[in-house]
């Protein structure tokens, strides 16, 4: 195998652009989960970039643009053109671990919130979970912790409240896409009420305040519509592949 790399400009990352956050996400998240097609063609880079699963913004990016994007990310060092033995179009990886000392739940994490955006604890534990095992919220607030002390993720609160939001800090100063802190909906340690108050009926809970489990549950339903779909795609990939060689034979 030859691989073609560039080392590009090795100060640190801060900013990236929405379409290099997306194709630069969609080559670790497969690196992570599809290793048998990994290195990616630049038609799965595309198809990954544009899945409906998993994705927010939902977008629609040629193969061109896509291409556009792989170059401006080998100019910053974080993807390499790989050229296999009797391969007849050039596949791509990502460098994120020789530009960045992420551990690795710590990069997929970050994949994650590069793939979505901003999102709830619970719902990015179950989903970076599909790619390094993070056990439980607590490790999962000991990583962003370090991430957050080198600026490369926020939060709207202290990770230790309820339905606060945490976001990758790659945005570009004209995104405008700073979290902003929101009123603690709950304490970590609730205050102890005095006796003497009357009883109060507690309010339903708001979509702010939806608890880790169902937030959970809401991502590990996202990630299984999301293996559906990356199988209906493999599906036609191989009859696609069938035709061609019925084709080649005289069928």
């Amino acid at each position: 195998m030859m691989e073609q790399e560039n080392a590009g400009n090795q100060e640190v990352i801060r900013t990236l652009t929405k379409p290099q956050r997306r194709v630069i996400g969609v080559l670790v998240e497969k690196a992570y989960t599809t290793k048998g097609s990994y290195p990616l063609t630049l038609k799965s880079v595309t198809t990954g970039c544009n899945q409906s699963s998993n994705r927010a913004p939902i977008t629609n990016y040629s193969e061109d643009s896509v291409r556009d994007t792989l170059d401006e990310l080998r100019e910053l060092g974080l993807v390499g053109e790989v050229h296999t033995d009797g391969g007849r179009a050039p596949r791509y990886r990502h460098y994120m671990r020789k530009r960045f000392e992420f551990t690795e739940p710590q990069l997929a994490t970050i994949t994650e919130l590069l793939l979505r955006g901003r999102q709830q604890m619970g719902e990015l534990r179950a989903r970076a979970s599909r790619m390094v095992q993070i056990s439980g919220l607590p490790e999962l607030r000991e990583e962003l912790k370090g991430l957050m002390d080198d600026g490369f993720v926020q939060a709207s609160g202290s990770l230790e409240r309820r339905g606060i939001e945490v976001d990758h800090g790659f945005y570009g100063d004209s995104e405008g896409k700073e979290l902003g802190l929101s009123e603690p909906n709950e304490s970590a340690e609730p205050a102890v009420r005095p006796v003497s108050s009357p009883a109060v009926a507690p309010a339903p809970p708001s979509p702010a305040t939806e608890s880790a489990d169902v937030a959970e549950l809401k991502a590990q339903v996202e990630m299984l519509l999301e293996e559906q779909e990356r199988l209906s795609n493999r599906v036609t990939e191989l009859a696609n592949d069938l035709d061609r060689v019925k084709q080649q034979a005289g069928f």
